[in-house]
């Protein structure tokens, strides 16, 4: 039979824990974060942090075995020995005086269960398997820490706060609660997750103002998408993915990235492959402001870092202009996502002190680059959109100095399970790129620091092939 969720209040209440040692202490510290009167009772405190609260006076401690009548005042009990007589002991004496107990690991013994906690003071969000599996609770909790804010504790706080003068100005309970909706879903709540509590106090005051309650116009959310393995995304862009109503989203963006969008938002491809772009930057931006003056929540999703090689700032200086809200998350750019999946470090103490971020795409088909500050000695230099061109870059390196034999490879849907590392030498690497049939996204990495690749790569590559 399932379990009934309840959280008891304990603050003041003498709380009993049977145990000196660590998970007797994991049990203290939580009593004592929610204010309760702590009694241990152990022949002796194994652990030192016990030992500091003994001391300090936060707990009361009997230095003896359990007895049955340590019982008689308590308000709940915790059994946290190794002795599983003494754990049933603790158990009998509870039941017998309707205490509630918790048996550590023993779910069988208990009348309650002490879950894995997600805290956001003042929120608490609860998790238990019933005693099932501890492991499965605290993994639970994991994956829930990655996806709400910390800064949802001051949200709870401050709707306390205005509580009363909402119900006072929106006295119907059916508009109150879309209002809170709209405060936790919308720009007040993402304004507080930026730290920007001033600002979420004049959106406030400016909902409140309205007849109805009504929020703000839109929002352009300009998230960074990472090189491809949704693992490698930030908790703030998984939430913003979440609550978008649309997502303006390219080539460069994994499906996979996608498919973690909120499933009834709407999807605006806008493509960007070499020299065929499905919308010219200029139509991005003026779609941007355009959806965000519709009242839209607006997720720009794009491959990498939004500023690096992303266009991203030029997105945000339309919307600047435009006076439309936007942020900016960051995301791992393709050289650092990629050149990690490749076991290839872009800096190393014997190889790299340097390292120099360039783009391959070809002006008026030619690479215009600073080609001096590309061949200094301990550099790696990370080329970005380099496949079209790799031929002309490398031709262009050595005949501006670089040793035809520095090491280069070539990194293709780096991070995703298709990955492929291609390497050679910066005068072979066109050679085997073209024989390879490799297409974007890929990123090429030149330095000393490729020879590390055969002994640190650790992702196992759809193929891999080397060269001298």
């Amino acid at each position: 039979m399932p379990q009934l969720p309840i959280f008891i209040e304990v603050s003041g209440r003498s709380c009993v824990v049977v145990g000196g040692g660590d998970v007797a202490a994991r049990k203290v510290d939580r009593l004592l974060r929610c204010g309760a009167a702590v009694t241990v009772i152990a022949p002796s405190l194994e652990h030192a942090q016990m030992r500091l609260w003994a001391d300090s006076g936060r707990i009361t401690v009997i230095a003896r075995e359990f007895s049955a009548t340590d019982l008689d005042t308590a308000w709940i009990a915790i059994a946290a020995t190794d002795a599983a007589g003494v754990n049933e002991a603790v158990a009998a004496a509870a039941d017998s005086r309707n205490v509630p107990v918790n048996v550590v690991d023993h779910p069988a013994l208990c009348s309650f269960v002490v879950p894995s906690i997600v805290e956001r003071l003042p929120v608490q969000i609860a998790v238990s398997t019933g005693g099932a599996s501890p492991v499965l609770a605290r993994l639970l909790r994991a994956r829930l820490e990655s996806i709400i804010p910390a800064a949802y504790g001051e949200l709870a706080a401050m709707m306390a706060d205005l509580r009363q003068r909402v119900r006072a100005r929106l006295p119907d309970a059916t508009v109150r609660r879309r209002f809170w909706e709209q405060i936790l879903q919308g720009q007040v709540a993402e304004l507080l997750f930026a730290g920007r509590r001033a600002d979420a106090m004049q959106a406030i005051d400016a909902a409140l103002a309205g007849s109805e309650g009504r929020m703000p116009t839109g929002e352009v959310y300009l998230v960074g998408a990472g090189p491809g393995d949704p693992d490698l995304l930030t908790f703030r862009a998984l939430r913003l993915m979440q609550q978008a109503d649309v997502v303006v989203y390219d080539r460069l963006v994994a499906p996979a990235l996608v498919d973690l969008v909120r499933r009834d938002a709407e999807r605006i491809y806008v493509g960007k492959a070499r020299d065929q772009h499905t919308l010219p930057q200029e139509d991005i931006n003026r779609l941007l402001v355009d959806l965000a003056r519709a009242g839209k929540r607006v997720l720009r999703l794009k491959g990498g870092d939004p500023f690096i090689f992303g266009r991203g700032g030029e997105e945000i200086d339309t919307l600047a202009g435009e006076g439309i809200a936007f942020q900016v998350v960051p995301g791992i750019t393709a050289a650092a996502g990629c050149a990690a999946y490749a076991g290839i470090p872009l800096t190393h103490r014997d190889y790299a002190q340097s390292v120099v971020f360039v783009t391959g795409h070809l002006h008026n088909e030619h690479l215009e680059l600073n080609w001096q500050a590309l061949i200094q000695p301990q550099q790696t230099v990370a080329v970005y959109m380099g496949v079209g061109a790799l031929a002309r870059l490398s031709e262009a390196l050595i005949e501006h100095g670089m040793a035809p034999t520095m090491p280069a490879a070539l990194v293709q849907q780096g991070t995703t399970p298709g990955q492929r590392v291609l390497v050679g030498s910066v005068a072979t690497l066109p050679e085997i790129v073209a024989a390879a049939h490799i297409s974007p996204p890929s990123l090429v990495i030149i330095g000393e620091v490729v020879r590390l690749h055969e002994r640190l790569a650790w992702y196992p590559p759809k193929q891999a092939q080397a060269t001298g």
